[in-house]
């Protein structure tokens, strides 16, 4: 490696760290004879930072030129930042020499617009190109498609890629004209389209010939920034809601806006990224994916945005307590997936358990369940506490968040206890 692409590297693996939509799953692709490389069971082996991101994929930007000036972008036109760009063979070759090194396993490309939208396309989709057929390249790779980027092009990538993704980046498209005048959501929804089209023709085509080439078999994902625009956390779920409606899209990410350029008065003024909403929010996306929840029960008109204090799933259980106690020994499996502290596969092996015997509490304790929340909201004829209805939605929710105190402070929560009583 060269030292004029060390530095290459270094400028824009730096530049593409904000993306978080990099993480891998749900694809495999085998190794071939005179192949390196592959993907098996649920993507690649992951490793992660300490606020959770994805690192062990090439995470990098073929450049972080931009033709665009959009105000919540490192990498936006205005800015005076060291520059750089990646040749495709320089690109290819990196990407290479660092998985024979062990280094990653796998690629996720993105890229900031040069020239036009087609003209950065063609460069990234000739990368993955290169790195499939020529250097028989099986490893997992995501790449972000250039809103505004032809069907062709969009089609050639997911012939090559794992996974394709778009950032819609703001959810509403008022928002988003404000803080980059350049763009618009249909420029954004094209080439999802593209995919969606392209995804649903190659499992046709599959199901006549098992031979027929794959069509990113990973799907689609995409990312809202979250904390710089003023939409509530019902605006932001509705838009993932009607996302997740695309047969073809698998993930959205929440991003937690990151004040990289303070200048720009059209931003919020943020000491640090608002990343409890942003978890609030992933939590809330796992409720409508896994535990059929919908927008309309996770947040309202009445409660337009997440409580950062507890989770998604506790906080409706205690504003609708009439739905309480579950008895876990007759209640069906959508209730019991409802409970706090139950989660998909405890929900399961209650279900497949429960035809053997009756289940007690050292029962659930042993399949997995949290008896700490979900001992509130559920009954199995031995509880040692009272549930939420014969106590108060208020007093369960003390008790869930309720912080060890200090000694100092051993008086005031005997008190509490009188008050409060188990």
């Amino acid at each position: 490696m060269t030292e004029e692409v060390l530095e290459k590297l270094k400028t824009l693996a730096e530049s593409a760290k904000y993306d978080v939509s990099c993480a891998s799953s749900g694809t495999t692709r085998k190794n071939t004879p005179g192949g390196i490389g592959s993907t098996a069971g649920w993507g690649i082996c992951h490793s992660f930072t300490e606020d959770g991101r994805c690192v062990s994929l090439l995470k990098i930007m073929l450049t972080n030129y931009c033709i665009y000036d959009c105000a919540y972008c490192i990498n936006r036109r205005s800015n005076d930042l060291r520059r750089a760009t990646f040749s495709v063979s320089e690109l290819v070759e990196l990407t290479i020499e660092f998985y024979r090194r062990n280094y990653i396993e796998g690629l996720f490309l993105s890229s900031g617009v040069i020239n036009n939208p087609d003209y950065t396309m063609e460069r990234m989709v000739r990368v993955i190109k290169e790195l499939r057929t020529i250097h028989k390249f099986n490893g997992y790779i995501h790449i972000k498609a250039i809103p505004g980027a032809s069907e062709a092009l969009v089609h050639e990538a997911g012939l090559y890629a794992d996974r394709l993704s778009v950032n819609i980046e703001i959810p509403t498209e008022k928002n988003l004209k404000m803080l980059a005048p350049e763009k618009d959501h249909a420029s954004v929804y094209k080439p999802m389209l593209y995919i969606q089209q392209g995804v649903l023709e190659s499992h046709e085509e599959r199901q006549k010939h098992r031979s027929a080439p794959r069509f990113a078999p990973a799907g689609q994902s995409t990312q809202m920034i979250v904390g710089a625009t003023d939409e509530n956390d019902k605006q932001i779920l509705q838009t993932s809601a009607t996302l997740y409606q695309r047969p073809s899209m698998k993930r959205v990410y929440y991003s937690g806006f990151v004040p990289v350029n303070a200048y720009d008065n059209r931003l919020p003024a943020l000491k640090q990224p608002p990343l409890v909403r942003e978890n609030r929010l992933y939590q809330a996306d796992w409720l409508m994916r896994f535990y059929e929840f919908n927008v309309d029960e996770i947040v309202d008109d009445k409660h337009p945005d997440l409580d950062l204090d507890i989770d998604p799933k506790l906080a409706w259980a205690l504003r609708h307590p009439e739905y309480f106690p579950v008895d876990i020994n007759k209640a069906d499996y959508a209730m019991i997936l409802r409970v706090p502290g139950i989660g998909v596969k405890s929900a399961k092996l209650i279900v497949a358990s429960r035809h053997y015997a009756r289940l007690k509490s050292s029962d659930l304790k042993k399949i997995g369940i949290v008896m700490k929340k979900a001992q509130y909201f559920i009954t199995c004829n031995e509880l040692s506490v009272s549930s939420i209805n014969e106590t108060s939605p208020e007093y369960v929710r003390l008790k869930l968040t309720e912080k060890k105190l200090p000694k100092g402070k051993i008086e005031d929560k005997q008190q509490m206890s009188l008050i409060f009583p188990d």
